[in-house]
């Protein structure tokens, strides 16, 4: 025998089901791990920032969601950001050799110091555009290589 089940239950239950999954995917928290590798050698630190828009992207550190800065202990170094909302983020990556907090570069402002953004992206002409270097974080375990760069 079949039981009848309202139709203000069904749509109850499938509005609950709804405001659950809703609730789950707005407090999705990720992990992020940072694979940087091409390192000339182990002076200095290695600094990582973590973007979630083009705003300030690559160098305004004023405007990170995360960052960190790590002895090089060996290569590739590896660098975890934890508790990161799904959505689309770019990494900005210097090898500081001197440990000042800043790309140093010379009169022409070309880098005297390593560099290097998520997606790997062509350097040609200046730093790359956020939507060159973004990628989408939605799993509970993301990881990116980025192979630095010098002149």
């Amino acid at each position: 025998m079949r039981t009848k089940i309202p139709v203000g239950v069904m749509l109850l239950t499938m509005l609950g089901n709804l405001v659950l999954t809703s609730s789950v995917q707005a407090n999705f928290n990720g992990k992020l791990t940072v694979e940087i590798d091409g390192l000339k050698n182990q002076t200095g630190l290695v600094c990582v920032n973590v973007f979630a828009s083009s705003q300030g992207f690559p160098s305004d550190s004023k405007r990170v969601v995360s960052n960190q800065c790590s002895k090089i202990s060996g290569t590739p170094l590896k660098l975890t950001f934890d508790n990161l909302k799904a959505g689309n983020y770019a990494v900005a990556v210097i090898h500081d050799k001197n440990s000042d907090g800043t790309l140093n570069t010379n009169a022409l402002g070309i880098p005297k110091e390593g560099f290097g953004f998520s997606r790997n992206p062509a350097i040609l002409t200046g730093p790359p555009k956020f939507s060159d270097a973004a990628f989408f974080l939605a799993g509970a375990n993301t990881s990116i290589q980025i192979r630095l760069k010098y002149f």
